[in-house]
């Protein structure tokens, strides 16, 4: 069997779907979210009542009105719609039931209300919604029992039924990515599907079991939710398609492989690619390592300086081609290395050529990367002899992101020294957290301009007034977006003796002003922040119990209270919400989505504090954000505001400092520390999936999320590699007040 390609596969043996699959995937995305959500109908008396009501209710209901199998245009509630079963419906109807075909949202709401109509009219005693109190013994709606609808023992009689619908709810979590959802890959996946087909119907007969990847299972499931469809769509494929291993199937190993290997044979492309693993027992295996949230809300828009950050999945695989000439050099010597374009050009991954065969495809290479990082250098190298450590270039190959997201099923191959064939595939860049770090900068006036005599002379040697601690917020690019400051000193300074003095503690108030600096023509390191303040937090009396409290702009009250009595003082936060909604928690430590594994350590955990949410949709919380005060480092979800995490980061690290009495976090720096130049090695631009262990990196965390060895990344954001503030060897203008001043603010 010599192999084909996707694109030389002619319209005639391409499979043919007489449902829309790409728009019927994204509403059964937007389905599965909506489920994952509804946390009451995870529990086991709602999910017995609704599987009660979809036998008794809605089957016999939707069974009367169908005729000649075209389904009435209507669309159940949301617990039936969550129980439906092909083969169970046919097994009792006789017919198979079909599914109106309804993707957008207007339609879907006529659908559901002409629905409600005919339910209450032939169900006057059953309740269309099913909102049942699922902390009641009873659910509310089986209270009511309809005439034509007799209690029976539905664990008995449904227990098949009651069984595929615990194991389909893990599907929630199999597409909780969030690039699930975007058209290009579900343009995509229906490709790769469609490609599916023509392989079970031409090659089925050569694997007893086939596994489908993550995005032909989702193009799958969707396909068989509209059963009369799917009937006529697959009349030709025989008994084929009975072969593919559904959720509830143990997958093994050689199943994979199998499968992996036949399409090989059939298109001579790798089969798993970026957002389309094999479909396994463990789906954790194929997570991302990181907090990746699906939201269409992000909250920080209204911050015109604060830029978002796309990520996506790359998979790279290489094979050797079978027409490899012995050559003079010596092949343990050579080997890969795998470069970006931009944003991380100290990133060196090497793999030895011994690790590739012919015979199949193997993934070389795991990533998730930023869009920024512009796309993916792939060198041939020779390592020098045997007193040498250095190695030479043979060949390159590069793969540019928009070259990528142009090809066929967002996957594209190149040959490298005629030798190798590499494919890379990635999934569409989507919206990711936002990475926001805290240096120290000058100090500044109460007008928001650098303590300098440079802006002295602007001023016509007008005295500058008032002290401010300032620091500068960049983003995971480097850039400037925000600047915060916090109130030291009041008055002049003057030669002869008029120095700032400091102001009381209520008045030491932390504001953030929106934007970068502007800075002086001829300097790039002294300049004015713009006058928007977009946020504060003020000191006030702390309250009974509490060391700290802090009034924020943004409607919330921090209380800090750290406990002593241990032998490792721990603190504890408690927010008071002012009619915000959804409320704010936030928990000591890193908790929830950025929990660490029980292997790691957690020695700086008191370090962090993690940003939740309480609201309907999301009873017991949501993890938004995580935050390292003392690094002042700050990681959060679109749907979390970027001012709310920042006035938290710099008001507890105030409060500790005045606890302690001591500059904790190197508060009391006046001077930007050295950062390594942008480019070299930007944080977050590159993460390498656990899978991709088998790699030679010359970047100690690029392996790794920030917050699971925070000490260490952010160390390597400096120059020279060191988190040390050595503020004691700057020695600091008079004119900024000196530092008997400045150490007021964690003195009294």
């Amino acid at each position: 069997m010599s192999g084909r390609s996707l694109s030389e596969i002619s319209e005639d043996e391409r499979a043919s779907f007489a449902v829309d699959l790409v728009a019927a995937a994204r509403r059964f995305l937007g389905f599965l979210r909506l489920v994952a959500a509804s946390h009451w109908l995870h529990r086991k008396p709602a999910l017995l009542d609704a599987v009660r009501r979809y036998d008794q209710l809605w089957m016999p209901l939707i069974s009367d009105l169908t005729t000649e199998q075209r389904p009435p245009m209507i669309l159940p509630p949301l617990d039936v719609e969550w129980i439906k079963y092909k083969n169970y419906c046919e097994s009792r109807f006789s017919k198979p039931i079909g599914k109106a075909a309804i993707f957008d949202e207007e339609n879907e709401d006529y659908a559901v209300e002409r629905c409600r109509e005919i339910w209450e009219s032939r169900f006057p005693t059953e309740p269309f919604e099913n909102k049942a109190d699922v902390d009641e013994n009873v659910c509310s709606s089986s209270s009511s029992s309809s005439s034509s609808s007799p209690s029976t023992n539905i664990e008995g009689s449904n227990d098949c039924l009651l069984q595929q619908v615990l194991v389909h709810r893990d599907l929630c979590k199999g597409f909780r990515e969030p690039y699930y959802s975007e058209m290009v890959y579900l343009v995509a996946a229906k490709q790769r599907y469609k490609a599916f087909i023509y392989m079970v119907h031409r090659f089925g007969d050569e694997s007893s079991s086939l596994v489908p990847t993550s995005d032909i299972l989702l193009m799958w499931i969707t396909h068989k939710s509209y059963p009369t469809m799917y009937a006529m769509d697959c009349k030709n494929l025989d008994n084929n398609m009975e072969k593919i291993i559904v959720l509830r199937d143990t997958v093994k190993e050689e199943d994979v492989e199998e499968t992996k290997m036949l399409w090989d044979r059939t298109f001579d492309q790798p089969y798993e690619k970026a957002g389309g693993a094999a479909v396994i027992a463990q789906p954790t295996v194929n997570e991302p390592p990181f907090y990746w949230d699906t939201t269409d809300i992000d909250v920080n828009t209204k911050y015109k300086s604060l830029m978002p950050r796309f990520l996506f999945e790359v998979c790279l695989s290489i094979k050797v081609t079978s027409n490899i000439r012995p050559g003079k050099r010596d092949p343990s010597r050579e080997f890969l290395r795998l470069r970006t374009m931009k944003c991380h050009r100290e990133l060196k991954l090497d793999l030895p050529l011994s690790c590739f065969t012919s015979k199949s495809w193997q993934k070389a290479w795991h990533l998730y990367c930023e869009f920024g990082t512009k796309g993916l250098i792939v060198e041939l190298r020779y390592r020098g002899g045997r007193f040498s450590k250095g190695s030479s270039l043979l060949e390159s190959v590069s793969f540019s992101w928009n070259d990528v997201l142009r090809a066929q099923t967002l996957t594209l191959g190149k040959e490298i020294d005629g030798r190798l064939r590499i494919m890379v595939s990635i999934t569409p860049p989507v919206q990711g957290p936002y990475l926001l770090k805290c240096v120290s900068d000058r100090a500044t006036d109460d007008s928001g301009a650098m303590i300098s005599d440079v802006i002295l002379k602007m001023n016509h040697y007008r005295p500058q007034e008032g002290r401010w601690l300032s620091r500068t917020v960049l983003d995971h690019a480097g850039r400037e977006c925000f600047v915060v400051r916090m109130r030291v000193g009041e008055g002049f300074w003057r030669r002869g003796g008029e120095v700032p003095r400091a102001v009381n503690s209520k008045d030491r108030v932390i504001e953030i002003r929106e934007g970068s600096w502007s800075y002086v023509v001829g300097s790039t390191s002294i300049g004015r922040s713009s006058g928007n303040v977009v946020g504060t937090a003020t000191p006030k009396e702390a309250r009974e119990g509490f060391q700290a409290s802090w009034n924020l702009s943004t409607g919330h009250e921090l209380l800090i209270q750290r406990d002593t009595s241990k032998p490792f003082p721990a603190l504890r936060f408690d927010v008071v919400n002012e009619s915000t909604e959804p409320s704010l928690k936030l928990l000591q430590g890193r908790q929830l989505q950025y929990g660490l594994d029980e292997k790691e350590s957690n020695n700086d955990d008191d370090e962090f504090a993690t940003l939740v949410r309480v609201s309907d949709e999301n009873p017991m919380g949501k993890a938004t954000g995580v935050l390292n005060w003392k690094l002042l480092v700050v990681e959060i979800q679109p749907e979390e505001d970027a001012v709310t995490a920042l006035l938290l980061c710099h008001s507890i690290l105030r409060s500790v400092s005045e606890m302690k009495r001591e500059d904790v976090g190197g508060l009391l720096v006046r001077r930007r520390v050295k950062e390594a130049k942008i480019g070299d090695r930007d944080w977050g631009s590159v993460i390498v999936h656990p899978s991709s262990s088998s790699f030679v990196s010359s970047s100690p965390y690029v392996g790794r999320p920030w917050y699971r060895d925070a000490n260490r990344v952010m160390a390597l954001q400096e120059k020279d590699g060191s988190m040390g503030h050595p503020q004691n060897s700057w020695n600091y203008s008079q004119t900024e007040g000196g530092e008997k001043l400045y150490k007021t603010l964690i003195s009294n």
